[in-house]
């Protein structure tokens, strides 16, 4: 009877499992978490799960009956040490080895820290990536007192929504010139920061962190402008980065992430991975999408290749972001972009960025505007491209766009 171990017990690998024993698949799973809880949702962390809007049962992806019921061992609180794939088995935290068949590695990421010697160690530091993370953030969520954001990716600019709507004072500070420049246009960086700004949020950009202040816990930073503010705790959102180690160690491949084929396979035959840690071929090129669609998407078609499918995957990137009362939507990679050209919606706060390479598009951002948003994704994911006149003009009926 052929065992599939997965290790990372996460979204990507509770979706394998789940699909593996969905599609009939009759061997061993097991499903191996280093934390102590079951499978959970993580983008609620840190929106909904820190205002305090959704309980800790509420996180998690399926009740613990689940995984009895479909025959999948859990093994929570336990930590791969090692892979040996020429014996096909992983030792685990308690020197435990378990062997497989076929291993399939949903690690998912790290959150990048802030070195020790600039202050990265003080008590009052904060990541957001896990529950206990969360969990040990929450309780300094008290009005009134000051937070400083680190990184105006999405990751900060959610930690500054939520830290807002809970009446603390926050300042956000970003290296590069603007907030999201890594991965959105100035347009859409200019609606968020008109966003924060209107809830109390101090942006700063174009100047970094120089170090934190304080002797165990933090109480100030000083900023490479050379200003010093005092502040009661820190939010670092400066990216994340996959987790690779156990496969480097294991000698598999590694490329921003773990290197996989169009089937999900590893440079081991017998060795999968999804999910945040994973890179994969878009299109010729290879990328690593650390989205929930991409965890789920790359899982499932990994499940099914267990099972002998043999079907490539052809990743359809879609993202989304949650900040005070703006859903945004994102279909679509905007790598190499030429052009963006904005549609206004009909009321305000409604507005979609369009990224054209040339004549082709290639993303949509959409700002509470769901529609066009799903027009966008169908019309990507179809090779087909507006033009930038019909785009911009109010006029248009967009869903005309997507007849034949």
């Amino acid at each position: 009877m052929t065992h599939v171990v997965i290790v990372g017990a996460g979204q990507a690998g509770a979706a394998l499992a789940a699909k593996l024993r969905g599609d009939g698949f009759d061997g061993d799973i097991t499903l191996i978490g280093a934390e102590p809880v079951p499978p959970y949702q993580r983008p609620p962390l840190s929106k909904a799960y820190l205002l305090g809007d959704m309980s800790k049962e509420r996180l998690y992806l399926r009740p613990a009956e689940f995984y009895k019921d479909q025959r999948i061992s859990l093994r929570l609180g336990t930590r791969v040490v090692a892979i040996d794939p020429s014996a096909k088995s992983v030792t685990l935290s308690d020197n435990t080895v378990v062997t497989y068949d076929e291993l399939a590695l949903t690690v998912g990421a790290h959150p990048r820290m802030l070195p020790a010697d600039i202050g990265g160690m003080l008590d009052g530091v904060y990541a957001m990536r896990d529950l206990d993370d969360a969990d040990a953030m929450a309780p300094a969520l008290v009005a009134y007192r000051h937070v400083l954001i680190i990184g105006g990716g999405y990751i900060g600019l959610e930690a500054a929504a939520v830290a807002a709507k809970r009446g603390l004072k926050v300042t956000l500070v970003e290296m590069a010139d603007r907030i999201l420049q890594r991965v959105a246009a100035p347009q859409t960086s200019d609606y968020f920061r008109a966003l924060h700004q209107s809830h109390g949020v101090d942006i700063r950009e174009g100047v970094g962190l120089d170090r934190l202040l304080g002797d165990d816990h933090v109480t100030g930073a000083r900023l490479t402008d050379g200003s010093e503010i005092a502040i009661d705790f820190a939010v670092v959102g400066v990216g994340i980065s996959p987790a690779t180690i156990l496969a480097e160690s294991a000698g598999i491949a590694v490329e921003n992430g773990i290197t996989t084929d169009s089937h999900g396979r590893t440079s081991d035959p017998h060795i999968w991975a999804a999910g945040d840690c994973a890179s994969c071929l878009f299109h010729g090129d290879r990328i690593r999408l650390e989205s929930v669609g991409n965890a789920i998407d790359q899982a499932e078609a990994i499940a099914r290749n267990i099972m002998g499918a043999d079907q490539p995957y052809l990743p359809k990137p879609w993202f989304w972001s949650d900040q005070y009362d703006c859903k945004l939507q994102i279909a679509g990679l905007n790598t190499g972009y030429t052009d963006v050209y904005t549609r206004m919606g009909d009321a305000p706060g409604v507005q979609s960025n369009w990224y054209f390479k040339g004549a082709q598009l290639l993303a949509v951002d959409a700002m509470n505007d769901p529609r066009n948003y799903m027009i966008g994704k169908r019309l990507i994911e179809a090779g087909r491209s507006p033009t930038p006149a019909q785009i911009t003009d109010p006029a248009t009926d967009m869903k005309a766009l997507l007849k034949p």
